[in-house]
């Protein structure tokens, strides 16, 4: 694992650059399986969590990240790789299982999960419904839930950009959310819809954005919907 290597060589570097402060350091179990669930605003969120964690964080990342052709392709699978992600098919049903299963392995060989609860970044820096992956995760391994609010740093990297402006962000590392493991057959929807709702609330009293019920997909799907149609006028 690079992990540690790219975080000692290039945390300076992206600390310099993204300036984050950091609360509740406390609050991340210093040992054994959890989930750190986060908001998502923009692609250097990835970076503020492993900088600012003590621990490694290992994520799910996009399957095409893992897919790409040619030297390019190579590169960008061995990037992410190294640095503690695996792929996940994001068109969900079957494809998205065998991503939940890793995940649960990683939580109980006693290491941190990181997730992005909403399951794309917000296309408009408000914080929308979240996806139930994260509870399910918790319910069936008995892991505490550690709510994490990132602050700012769609303000440096906004959407259609690749590479931050300089400036400040937070990292907001809230009370954990302790768990009782469940069998799996007796976790049901009202389980998993309660326990993520009781994630996002906390995500959402520290970032202090504004919360949508409705999930982020459905929104971006809607904005090119309606770009598409613009385009076409």
């Amino acid at each position: 694992m690079l992990y540690w290597f790219f975080v000692k060589v290039f945390g300076p570097i992206a600390r310099h650059r993204l300036g984050p402060s950091v609360t509740g350091l406390n609050n991340i179990p210093r040992e054994g399986g959890a989930i750190i669930a986060a908001n998502h605003l923009a692609v250097i969120d990835d970076a503020l969590i492993p900088i600012t964690c003590p621990r490694m964080v290992h994520f799910m990342g996009k399957a095409e990240y893992f897919e790409g052709k040619g030297l390019k392709g190579k590169f960008k699978k061995w990037w992410f790789t190294s640095v503690g992600v695996f792929p996940v098919d994001r068109s969900g049903g079957n494809k998205s299982l065998g991503a939940l299963e890793h995940a649960r392995e990683i939580i109980e060989d006693g290491h941190l999960f990181g997730i992005h609860i909403e399951g794309t970044r917000s296309p408009d820096g408000r914080l929308y419904k979240g996806h139930t992956g994260a509870a399910r995760l918790a319910l069936e391994t008995g892991c505490a839930i550690v709510p994490t609010a990132l602050i700012g740093s769609d303000l440096l990297q906004p959407i259609g950009t690749s590479i931050p402006k300089k400036g400040k962000t937070k990292v907001l590392y809230g009370k954990p959310i302790e768990v009782s493991k469940k069998a799996a057959e007796d976790i049901t929807h009202d389980d998993l819809r309660e326990l993520t709702d009781r994630v996002t609330a906390a995500i959402q009293q520290m970032s202090g954005q504004e919360y949508v019920p409705e999930y982020a997909q459905k929104i971006k799907a809607e904005i090119k919907a309606q770009q598409e149609a613009a385009s076409e006028a």
